[in-house]
């Protein structure tokens, strides 16, 4: 009797893989497509992304707006300034308009913060914001270039206008006076003036006002 040889086995496992090879992957199912949102859904969602974009688009403007000012007076600080004079200038280039800036030094300010305190300072700045306010008018700008200095820029003027806007608000603020403890001081105010024209550059205005400025601060002192 012969022995069966050792085929059967690999033989059905032969068979085994040839109907693997041969099977057919089983058809995917398509995956069911959305169903586009409702008009009413899209144009909620519409409305809602235009109110976020105004409430972003304002406090984009909140910002920049409170760059530009002087957090104690609330007027232009230099910045702020700075970017009107350009726009101003701009403006006179192309209509051949005319202009000025007045830079206006407050005198004393800094031993009224040494005798009587900084609440003290901020009042007096406050008060000479106001009087000077009420020299200029609605479409003219008052900024504050630093501690004790700021600067107006007025439309529509002549040179002889603006020296004499210059002598008026320096009475403006001569005219203050205020009581601390029991003491009554006075402040002053030097200015300047740069005339403004077609051939104006910011910077350049700045400079002239501000040298004026220091030339009529000692003046003053000599009439003292």
């Amino acid at each position: 009797m012969k022995k069966k040889t050792g085929t059967a086995a690999p033989r059905a496992a032969k068979r085994r893989k040839g109907a693997v090879a041969n099977r057919k992957p089983a058809p995917q199912r398509a995956s069911a497509p959305r169903s586009p949102a409702a008009p009413g859904d899209a144009k909620a969602q519409i409305r809602r992304l235009k109110k976020q974009l105004a409430q972003a688009q304002a406090r984009i403007d909140q910002l920049r707006a409170s760059a530009d000012t002087d957090f104690l007076l609330e007027i232009p600080n230099r910045r702020g300034f700075e970017r009107e004079l350009n726009r101003v200038i701009a403006y006179i280039k192309r209509y051949r308009a005319s202009g000025a800036v007045i830079m206006l030094d407050v005198d004393r300010l800094k031993p009224i913060n040494d005798s009587f305190g900084h609440a003290a300072g901020d009042s007096v700045l406050k008060a000479i914001v106001a009087a000077l306010s009420r020299q200029i008018r609605s479409s003219d700008v008052i900024g504050r270039l630093g501690g004790d200095e700021f600067a107006l820029l007025l439309w529509n003027l002549t040179e002889t206008d603006a020296h004499a806007k210059a002598a008026l608000l320096e009475q403006a603020v001569d005219r203050l006076s205020f009581v601390f403890r029991g003491r009554t001081v006075t402040t002053g105010a030097s200015a300047g003036v740069a005339v403004l024209g077609p051939h104006s550059e910011a910077g350049r205005a700045l400079e002239e006002a501000d040298c004026a400025m220091y030339v009529r601060k000692a003046q003053r002192r000599h009439e003292a």
